[in-house]
């Protein structure tokens, strides 16, 4: 998970001056990493997080935006926590900031959904709730064969609505339940692109596609080196077949074999795997591969003929391409 650091690490670093849009990032990371608790009839708002720097953001937007003070506390590993974890907890104002956030509505219910003011915001609330959203339950995968940016979400109405807030920003994404949660997927690498760079991250984007690019170059060069090596067999076991029913007509025609074509057969013999331009330059005086290509021809042609006159089997009896051996080297 390399990339979804660096990725979380800008989008920390991204300064917002628009207040709408920092308060749908903090509404969104308070939703996805955020929970509610009730201690001595009092709510607190409690957002985990696996990174310092997203921490220290959220905290500042609290801040700011807000006016609340929040407490910063560090989780160490243990037990089945393998990584360090970050708190952002507010307890003396949590309920206010809960309604203000949209954790709870205006008599005091937990919302199921994104809040309103995100849902129905401009398109740069849109990028703010995705970037808060990334920060807080996101993932990055490398590219190839199962690249995907993803969201972990707390429920199935959040994520309806992320697949909404992307439809906004131009990106096709999907909302789908796997292992045990619903998500938010994107899988097409230019949607990803498109969608790190609304969110803030170009840096990101840039070794996104550097690496996607060296990614589709590689997996290009084994497609065609697949192809080259399926075309050498073909061609290996085609020349094999040819030998076979070179000798074959050689023996159906015995001495009534015209010179040339003797010669081309032997050639053929001799060299089973070598391909016709091979040959041609094998030939006394050199052939083209027309030439010799012609002569082949014509000796099988002349040698069904006569056994076609003789009533017995043809040059390509016993002839089976497909279960000749031919090695990838065959033919070069």
């Amino acid at each position: 998970m390399a990339l979804t650091g660096e990725a979380k690490e800008e989008l920390s670093r991204l300064e917002v001056s628009r207040p709408s849009a920092r308060k749908a990032e903090a509404a969104a990371m308070l939703r996805f990493a955020g929970g509610l608790h009730l201690v001595a009839g009092r709510v607190v708002v409690e957002a985990e997080l696996d990174s310092a720097a997203v921490a220290r953001r959220l905290h500042e937007i609290i801040a700011d935006m807000y006016g609340h003070r929040a407490d910063l506390a560090v989780l160490a590993p243990s037990g089945i926590r393998r990584t360090t974890r970050y708190i952002v907890r507010v307890e003396r104002e949590g309920g206010m900031l809960a309604r203000q956030t949209g954790l709870l509505d205006a008599r005091g219910r937990p919302v199921r959904g994104m809040p309103p003011f995100v849902v129905g915001g401009a398109a740069v609330d849109a990028e703010a709730a995705w970037r808060g959203a990334f920060l807080a339950r996101g993932t990055l995968t490398e590219p190839g064969r199962s690249s995907a940016l993803e969201l972990s979400c707390p429920g199935p109405e959040v994520a309806l609505a992320m697949v909404g807030a992307a439809r906004r920003l131009g990106v096709s994404s999907k909302a789908r339940e796997a292992r045990g949660s619903d998500r938010v997927v994107l899988r097409d690498g230019e949607a990803i692109s498109l969608l790190l760079s609304r969110m803030g991250a170009p840096e990101t984007v840039k070794v996104w596609e550097e690496r996607r690019t060296k990614r589709e170059v590689k997996a290009t060069a084994h497609r065609l080196a697949n192809f080259d090596d399926a075309n050498l067999r073909r061609s290996a076991r085609a020349a094999v077949a040819a030998g076979q029913r070179v000798q074959r007509a050689l023996e159906i025609l015995g001495d009534e074999v015209p010179e040339h074509l003797q010669a081309a057969g032997q050639l053929r013999l001799e060299h089973r795997q070598a391909s016709l331009e091979e040959l041609g330059r094998l030939a006394d005086p050199p052939l083209t591969k027309d030439a010799v290509a012609g002569r082949i021809r014509r000796l099988l042609a002349t040698a069904d003929k006569r056994a076609e006159e003789l009533g017995m089997p043809g040059t390509d009896h016993g002839v089976d391409e497909e279960r000749l051996p031919a090695s990838p080297e065959a033919g070069r």
